[in-house]
């Protein structure tokens, strides 16, 4: 299983609604390499759920559920989206703050390549992440 880090703006689409709907298409993903990032997770992979310009932390955890398919957002057909579902609040969210200090995340693409929505966690950034937000499952 591979983990990931999925961004969302909270003023557009926040945890409280990802939690509401139970699952959601990740749609509107427009740029490259977040969108080869998409076609590149399988069901039953993890991601963080990362509240972005707005509170720029980890919140929750969600799960793929289905593979990456056309987004119905997209009229150029370009474009791929796959279905979220919730898992779990985190239960003390994860600062970028917090992040950006402890020498063990040093190198994740959080802090690399900020404007990325859509990202891979190496398993052992993905443990230390989990730790530091008291997540354990």
């Amino acid at each position: 299983m591979a983990h990931w880090l999925v961004k969302s703006e909270p003023d557009s689409f926040s945890w409280d609604q990802m939690v509401a709907n139970k699952t959601e298409p990740w749609t509107g993903v427009r740029n490259a390499q977040a969108s080869n990032f998409l076609k590149a997770m399988k069901k039953g992979d993890l991601a963080f759920f990362y509240h972005s310009n707005i509170g720029k932390e980890i919140v929750g955890v969600v799960r793929v559920v289905r593979e990456a398919y056309p987004d119905p957002s997209d009229d150029t057909g370009r474009w791929v989206c796959v279905d979220m579902q919730a898992v779990s609040p985190v239960p003390k969210p994860v600062t970028l703050a917090d992040i950006k200090e402890d020498a063990k995340l040093e190198g994740i693409a959080l802090t690399r390549q900020s404007r990325l929505s859509v990202m891979p966690i190496s398993d052992p950034h993905w443990k230390h992440l989990a730790k530091l937000g008291g997540w354990k499952k």
